[in-house]
């Protein structure tokens, strides 16, 4: 199936590793020029080296360096045409109203603001082009909230109200705004979570229904899609990717 995308710029925040770094070998893959971003320069360099990639060191909690990672992605790709905002969650506690306000805010620059002003920053280009595909990675626990991710649960959900907001301003436009929602991914964040590789797998073996963790490859494949002209008339949506675990029916 040809997805459409050859010669698409892309931009992957927080694409060095784990789920962004497998949206990205996705996006190559389907013909994409892609860029990535990440704090991490020495990773970022590794990464872009595999995969064919430009790389942007970028810090997502740097909500001022925004309008320069655009021109800097811009300057050396064109117009971002394909936007992937995935960014890693805030920390765990078994204690939900221990957190700090500091980590509240930290949470919410990140999770709410950083996706945001991103987005604000191309989506009138995109409109003007008449062609945009915007996908924000969340987390299945704004659909069923977990006991020891408040952060998460609070700020996702946000994120994932104002983006359906977004989505039907710019729909006339040619500009698709989605979310994908991964459960138990196989990634280093999920096994530092559960404590190590071993643990986060028996959990998945024993509470998801399709009886494994994802891969991030899976996962990858949903947002690809999503990023596609076949996806043209997919906006406003949440996509649960995790093989059955979420019990709910909205």
């Amino acid at each position: 199936m040809d997805l459409g995308l050859t010669g698409r710029v892309a931009l992957v925040t927080g694409g060095s590793s784990g789920i962004g770094r497998a949206i990205a070998a996705a996006l190559v893959a389907e013909g994409a020029r892609v860029a990535i971003s990440s704090r991490s320069r020495d990773r970022l360099a590794e990464v872009a080296g595999e995969l064919g990639v430009s790389a942007f060191v970028h810090d997502n909690a740097d909500l001022q360096a925004i309008p320069q990672l655009i021109d800097e992605v811009q300057s050396a790709l064109g117009p971002i045409e394909i936007l992937v905002t995935n960014t890693g969650g805030p920390q765990a506690s078994p204690a939900p109203l221990h957190h700090t306000q500091d980590e509240w805010e930290a949470a919410y620059r990140t999770l709410v603001l950083a996706p945001i002003q991103t987005i604000a920053a191309v989506i009138d280009g995109m409109q003007d082009r008449r062609f945009g595909r915007i996908v924000n990675v969340g987390s299945s626990t704004v659909r069923e909230p977990s006991a020891t991710l408040i952060l998460s649960n609070s700020h996702r959900s946000a994120t994932l109200a104002a983006l359906k907001t977004i989505a039907r301003d710019v729909a006339a436009d040619g500009v698709t705004v989605n979310s994908v929602l991964p459960g138990r991914i196989a990634t280093a964040r999920l096994y530092d979570l559960y404590g190590s590789k071993q643990a986060a797998e028996t959990l998945g073996t024993g509470e998801v229904p399709a009886g494994r963790l994802g891969t991030p490859e899976e996962f990858a494949a949903a947002v690809v899609f999503l990023c596609s002209d076949r996806a043209s008339y997919i906006t406003g949506t949440a996509l649960l990717v995790d093989g059955g675990l979420t019990r709910g029916v909205w």
